[in-house]
């Protein structure tokens, strides 16, 4: 594939508004598009155009000399005056395929994602720990992006974040940024975060907490007095919990639920959900908040299942939510569907339930034509 065609590829996708772009041998270049795969009117691509573009991709990485050692590798690819993405190289029936997400060249603000004002708030917090969490591709670095965001207008502070790779580019208004990649700038998380510690910064970002050590410095650093940010990949706030605990072996999580309860300042679950009208996807966050009765539920396992309550009991004071009201606000207020709200969440029949008692009081199908009759006809002419 020629080069110039695989950036008017990428172009188009921006503008089209996806969310990743895909290359596989076998098919043509598909783009996710308001969480729907959508083929590009392309030809079917073949294990030398999937080559070429991981090479040009990969561009000065001394990875590039060795794409035929690879199995799977983590980079980034800058498009000039459009966006950055993230990249995803793997190998699938021995040949080689990408998958780009991508990632705004403006860094967003918490009101452009439609989240609540509880999420400034917690980006607030000066010392603790807080967590973004859900499935791939539900937002959770531009929610993490917004948090940044509002502290680098509102206070001096030195932030050190721990990317892999680095997504959203932070220049320094209030704050100063010292953007870290796993890869180029440091061997891995762990080693970046212990060194963390010994470069004065006030709020860390963590793109993972994946395994036991990470997390662990993690917690040091929020018991030694730093704010913490960082990611997981569960479903709702319950789950994260259970995961963060779960990951240490049974003699040490009486000790890690100790460290979280004290730790924790909040905890953001989200899911993206169609809106109503078919344009786009909005947030719907589960937000639970440091209070005396969260901490006791995360200290001990026996009230694990009052978290939910708990979330749903504190919307008023503390601007907690459950998913069922966030969806049910969301969906009284015109912004999806019935079946979108009760498809998103995680149980139906009780969503139903709590759009019974609301009272309301808190309130696809895409191709190329969709593009510029510019970028279609550099797409179709190859």
């Amino acid at each position: 594939m020629d080069i110039k065609i695989l950036d008017t590829l990428l172009a188009a996708g921006v503008k089209a508004g996806a969310s990743d772009l895909h290359f596989k041998v076998g098919d043509k270049p598909v783009f996710r598009i308001d969480g729907d795969l959508v083929p590009v009117k392309y030809n079917r691509l073949t294990s030398v155009d999937t080559t070429a573009i991981c090479q040009h991709l990969l561009g000065d990485d001394p990875t590039a000399d060795k794409l035929d050692q690879i199995s799977e590798y983590d980079a980034s690819y800058s498009l000039e005056n459009s966006a950055r993405f993230r990249v995803n190289i793997y190998r699938q029936r021995g040949t080689l395929c990408c998958i780009l997400r991508v990632i705004p060249s403006e860094v967003p603000n918490v009101a452009d994602l439609g989240l609540p004002e509880v999420i400034k708030t917690l980006a607030a917090e000066e010392r603790g720990l807080v967590l973004v969490t859900g499935a791939t591709g539900s937002g959770k670095s531009s929610t993490l992006a917004a948090m940044l965001h509002h502290i680098n207008q509102t206070r001096p502070a030195h932030v050190l974040t721990i990317e892999d790779p680095i997504e959203f580019l932070h220049s320094n208004k209030r704050s100063s940024f010292s953007q870290r990649e796993v890869g180029p700038d440091t061997p891995s998380f762990t080693t970046a975060l212990r060194s963390a510690l010994r470069q004065d910064p006030d709020v860390i970002l963590v793109g993972e907490m994946r395994d036991p050590e990470t997390i662990d410095i993690a917690l040091k650093a929020a018991e030694t007095g730093h704010m913490v940010f960082s990611t997981v990949h569960t479903t709702d706030v319950a789950k994260t919990i259970g995961r963060i605990v779960g990951v240490f072996p049974n003699e040490e999580q009486v000790a890690v639920r100790a460290r979280l309860a004290d730790n924790l300042k909040g905890v953001i679950s989200q899911r993206l959900v169609p809106c109503a009208d078919g344009k786009g996807r909005i947030v719907a966050a589960e937000i639970l908040v440091a209070t005396n009765a969260t901490r006791e539920a995360v200290r001990n396992p026996e009230k694990a299942g009052t978290i939910t309550d708990l979330l749903e009991r504190g919307s008023d004071q503390y601007g907690m939510q459950s998913f069922d009201q966030h969806l049910s606000r969301l969906y009284r207020q015109g912004k999806i569907s019935l079946e979108a709200a009760k498809s998103a969440s995680t149980s139906p029949t009780d969503f139903e339930r709590a759009l019974a008692f609301d009272d309301g009081s808190s309130d696809s199908s895409t191709d190329a034509s969709d593009f510029s009759s510019d970028d279609e006809e550099v797409i179709e002419l190859v």
